[in-house]
């Protein structure tokens, strides 16, 4: 962008400034870069540089405002971020809306009530209604969803296969939301007890319930027109000696 506020530089010289995965397209970026800049035209580009520049000054600073007022939480942080899909920004706005003790939500559904990562319930004359989810905070709330979308990518995560396994009969949307509601059950207790986070693994709810994962996988097999019949493995029959 400067060489073009500049107007100094061939588009050969000018390609050979890129860095990273765009040195793969040095040819492309001197079809784009051909040509002559007017005064006129230099001088908004430096104009719309400038203000570039400048939000990503005002981001920094604040960005190290934000880092000092986090310092006393370092160590929370650190053991919310070991939980899949929670980063840095997801942490921060953990501890920025619900602070690190625990101890003002009696219990994880309290939390998860106060937050909207939970369902509303719409209930009269003892009947329930479908209803969509709590307002909540919507800060704390949209970090926990984002955070779930995250989760749902991580590979051997168990919400990864939560996720999926949700989105299949609910919708992407519901699963996403249940995922947050499972993070922030997760966030209590780790910060309640000081404890760090334990992977169950992307093969629990299999391991959870054999014979309804069984069924699972036969009726998609019957879904795709094949005709099934399981039965348990024998025990492993010793091996003959000598490899005979």
């Amino acid at each position: 962008m400067r060489a073009l506020i500049a107007g100094d530089q061939t588009a050969v010289a000018m390609s050979q400034l890129a860095r990273g995965s765009l040195r793969r397209k040095r040819r492309q970026l001197i079809e784009a870069l051909a040509g002559e800049l007017a005064a006129h035209q230099r001088q908004m580009l430096a104009l719309q540089l400038a203000r570039v520049e400048a939000d990503e000054a005002d981001i920094a600073a604040l960005d190290r405002q934000i880092d000092e007022h986090l310092a006393p939480y370092a160590a929370p942080m650190a053991r919310l971020m070991t939980i899949p899909g929670i980063d840095w920004v997801v942490a921060a706005t953990i501890v920025a809306e619900i602070g690190v003790d625990m101890s003002v939500f009696p219990s994880a559904g309290h939390l998860a009530a106060w937050a909207g990562a939970c369902p509303a319930n719409h209930e009269s004359a003892g009947k329930r209604r479908p209803a969509g989810a709590r307002t909540g905070n919507p800060y704390l709330k949209t970090a926990l969803c984002n955070a779930a979308v995250a989760a749902a990518r991580k590979r051997g995560s168990f919400f990864k296969a939560k996720y999926h396994k949700l989105k299949s009969r609910r919708g992407g949307g519901r699963a996403a939301l249940a995922i947050a509601h499972k993070l922030l059950v997760c966030v209590y207790h780790m910060l309640s007890t000081n404890s760090p986070y334990r992977e169950l693994g992307e093969d629990y709810l299999d391991r959870r319930d054999t014979q309804r994962a069984a069924r699972r996988y036969v009726s998609r097999l019957r879904d795709l027109g094949f005709s099934v019949l399981i039965q348990p493995l024998s025990a492993p029959q010793p091996a003959p000696a000598n490899g005979l």
